[in-house]
């Protein structure tokens, strides 16, 4: 293993705490990461690390060599990046975060789509609904809903994802569409428990008049395809995103609802550990994702057997 292997075999030690999660991130085996670091240890005559059962930490030396690590890591990137940008290529691996219906549905088929024009990508795409540190989890890119907060991590605005009220036909035969949101809360409501509020739905109409009402009813979840389905099983009213309910609104299986309102459309916002070194294969994918979610976008999506 060379040096630059090496530098970073340490940083993935580091930030996974543990030699055999390194060692997989890289292709390596476990026996080889602990020789190679402990030789190097040996070389500089210093201990750069604790090891216990618990798992792996920097000496307080081996934090300021991981940092240092870091930024010829970030510097060899940079190299290559210039190297791919004068060939006017993107290659590498690319890792992207996502939440999980939103990977499924939207991210996946705009991905590939994209890697189509790339052939030298390489995407590593991890959905999950749990918020993650993109440095910690070596994530290139993330894509997360709603206004960010201030930090440290570059973003981009992608474009807006708005949501709707509906039910199915079957539903709304045993009891009539609402009239007004102040109608909602007579109705059975199916809680999505991470968004637009969980149990208080808020609705604005064109002139600016808002209305929030509590809603209660029989299921609640934090997975979209869950509340879809139950939805779709005419358990009563939801609250989805577009993406998510469009297919079926299409196929008539769902109908929007209080169509002259409307509830609060979350930011699409990509996600990058640095604003100020953004690596082409970086750059590029967010380039190509800003086309993709513009106007209606959610219409133009594939036909899904998600949904």
């Amino acid at each position: 293993m060379d040096r630059v292997q090496g530098i970073s075999l340490f940083i993935r030690v580091v930030e996974t705490g543990s030699f055999s999660k390194a060692a997989k991130d890289l292709g390596i085996t476990q026996p080889t990461a602990t020789k190679f670091v402990a030789a190097t240890e040996k070389r500089l005559g210093i201990l750069l690390l604790h090891r216990s059962t618990r798992g792996v930490t920097p000496t307080e030396i081996g934090k300021i060599y991981y940092e240092k690590c870091k930024s010829i890591a970030r510097e060899i990137e940079e190299a290559d990046d210039l190297a791919s940008l004068f060939q006017s290529k993107v290659r590498g691996k690319l890792t992207i975060s996502s939440s999980i219906a939103f990977g499924r549905r939207v991210l996946t088929p705009t991905i590939l789509e994209f890697m189509s024009h790339h052939p030298e990508l390489e995407v590593n795409l991890n959905m999950d609904d749990r918020y993650i540190n993109l440095v910690e989890q070596g994530v290139d890119l993330a894509i997360r809903m709603r206004r960010l907060p201030d930090s440290s991590l570059g973003s981009r605005l992608l474009g807006m994802n708005p949501w709707v009220l509906v039910a199915t036909p079957t539903y709304l035969e045993k009891n009539p569409a609402p009239k007004n949101p102040g109608e909602i809360s007579k109705h059975q409501a199916l809680i999505y428990t991470t968004a637009q509020g969980d149990h208080r739905w808020n609705f604005t109409n064109a002139n600016n008049q808002t209305e929030v009402v509590e809603v209660s009813g029989p299921f609640t979840s934090n997975n979209l395809g869950s509340i879809l389905s139950a939805a779709r099983n005419s358990m009563g009213l939801a609250v989805l995103p577009w993406y998510v309910a469009h297919q079926s609104i299409k196929d008539k299986l769902l109908k929007p609802l209080l169509e002259e309102w409307s509830l609060p459309a979350q930011e699409i916002h990509a996600v990058f550990s640095s604003p100020k070194h953004v690596p082409t294969k970086v750059s590029q994918c967010i380039d190509w994702l800003q086309t993709k979610f513009k106007g209606d976008w959610w219409k133009e999506l594939p036909t899904s057997k998600l949904e």
